[in-house]
């Protein structure tokens, strides 16, 4: 996340203003178109820079739109363990997709972002990746303005952020955005994950084996699955995975995406400086993404939401599916 200045009296109620006209908005047009504990998580200082301007952690899922005060919520009506366990019932009905490792996992999803407090009202873009299905080649992408359909930027290739100085790339391909090879059962796909973390490309000095060694690990290379293509009956098993977490709950209330759908929310635990929330939809349960806040002087407001629209496989960048 970028750093921010301290935020000037009244912003937040200012931005809950600001946020709740722009969902309206959003929701209106998606409508009208249609018939807590010690553990801490360490990607986002691994990142794609250049994609689209946004500091977009390994690539773009998909977030709700909603402005959460801390301490605010009513109890839930269902736990996160409960939530985790419908959507891995829900994954076992989706469709399989099947990919070589020279193809590319393809994501479109709208984006509602705004970098700093007072930088404007939050923008809403429509983004394209094409992800290496083997991690064989470079994320490439392009967006336009949600408002302008003829607006699409070029082609882009998109690298990896250097934890150790953001002006720089690493001269690495991302991982493989496709997951074939995943178990299919919790326990032996805790096994997987614990003996295969997701490489962080730590800076120099970090403490790799505490980081590597802790038991958070497994969760974080889970979430991170979440961002490529994981086939039906693993995603099942890594919701499974996912519902043991300790620390993770349910935010109360109704939250809306950037394209105007309507979830439910849980909260991950062990974010440093904001918070990490999965968006699952309200009725069915099929996952919808994520989104991202900062907390600030005890009070959080959102950073960025994506609403992922479409995922499917193709041969090369710029492909349609």
């Amino acid at each position: 996340m970028n750093e921010t200045e301290r935020s000037p009296q009244g912003f937040e109620e200012q931005l809950l203003r600001d946020l709740t006209a722009h969902v309206a908005q959003r929701a209106e047009v998606a409508s009208a178109a249609r018939p807590a504990g010690r553990r801490t998580r360490f990607l986002r200082g691994w990142r794609l820079v250049g994609a689209f301007g946004l500091a977009v952690t390994l690539t773009a899922g998909a977030l709700a739109v909603q402005t959460i005060r801390v301490g605010d919520q009513p109890p839930p009506t269902a736990s996160a363990s409960e939530i985790f366990h419908l959507a891995a019932d829900a994954a076992r009905q989706q469709p399989e997709l099947t990919a070589r490792p020279d193809q590319y996992v393809f994501t479109e999803s709208l984006v509602t972002i705004r970098d700093l407090p007072d930088s404007g009202p939050y923008q809403t873009t429509r983004n394209q990746l094409w992800q290496s299905a083997g991690g064989v080649a470079y994320t490439q992408g392009r967006y336009r303005p949600e408002s302008d359909p003829n607006g699409w930027g070029e082609l882009r290739v998109l690298r990896m952020g250097d934890a150790a100085d953001p002006t720089k790339d690493l001269d690495a391909f991302q991982p493989p955005a496709y997951h074939g090879d995943l178990p299919t059962d919790p326990d032996e796909l805790l096994r997987h994950l614990r003996e295969n973390p997701v490489d962080l490309h730590l800076p120099e000095g970090a403490d790799e084996e505490a980081l590597y060694g802790d038991e958070s690990m497994v969760y974080t290379t889970a979430r991170w699955m979440l961002r490529g293509y994981v086939p039906p009956r693993a995603l099942a098993a890594l919701f499974e995975l996912l519902a043991r977490e300790p620390g993770a709950v349910v935010i109360s209330g109704d939250v809306v995406d950037a394209a105007g759908r309507h979830g439910v929310a849980i909260r991950m635990p062990g974010v440093i400086g904001g918070n990490e929330d999965f968006l699952f939809d309200r009725d069915t349960h099929v996952f919808l993404g994520r989104r991202g806040t900062v907390v600030r002087d005890g009070k959080e407001s959102l950073y960025d939401s994506v609403a992922l629209l479409r995922i499917a496989i193709v041969d090369r960048p710029g492909q349609l599916p």
